[in-house]
């Protein structure tokens, strides 16, 4: 199963010194469900079938933070926000109910607002276990040595084998 493609944006962060972001681009698909209402559901089994398993239901944290073990796959169920990503110097990202973001190990991110019962699923490559680091002293370099470790994933969690994900992230 894959989703639309069709709008699809990339962001680059570079490392500011506390948060290290990625050379990677952050990946912004719009509206990947097409016509289909988004649901946390359908975005779980889009994810699913394209080999990056869906965890969990929540929003998304309101101060800057990054994962070092794992790249992560939000998926917008329901509402909207704008999402700060990069750090607190930054660029906000409007996204609303059916927008994807994959934000490689390292980037920074946080909501800024949120509305209309904000929900967002989170998923990653199959392996990987995602923590949470604020940019505090003392997080780096373990934190880069960690980024470093993390693998490119296999699949596009919106494309599958196809999807420009892939292309991207070489």
């Amino acid at each position: 199963m894959a989703g639309s493609i069709a709008h699809v944006s990339f962001e680059y962060f570079a490392d500011d010194g506390t948060f290290p972001n990625s050379s990677l681009p952050v990946v912004i698909y719009r509206q990947v469900l097409g016509t289909e209402t988004p649901t946390p559901e359908a975005l779980e089994k889009l994810f699913d079938t394209n080999g990056w398993p869906s965890q969990w239901r929540a929003g998304v944290y309101d101060y800057d933070h990054y994962h070092s073990t794992a790249h992560e796959c939000l998926g917008v169920a329901r509402g909207s926000s704008v999402l700060r990503l990069g750090g607190p110097e930054g660029r906000d990202i409007k996204v609303a109910a059916g927008d994807v973001l994959v934000l490689p190990a390292g980037t920074a991110h946080r909501c800024v607002s949120a509305e209309g019962d904000f929900l967002v699923v989170g998923a990653y490559p199959p392996g990987q276990d995602w923590d949470v680091l604020k940019g505090e002293a003392g997080e780096r370099p373990g934190a880069d040595a960690r980024i470093a470790q993390v693998t490119l994933p296999q699949t596009d969690p919106v494309g599958g084998q196809g999807g420009p994900l892939l292309e991207k992230w070489k």
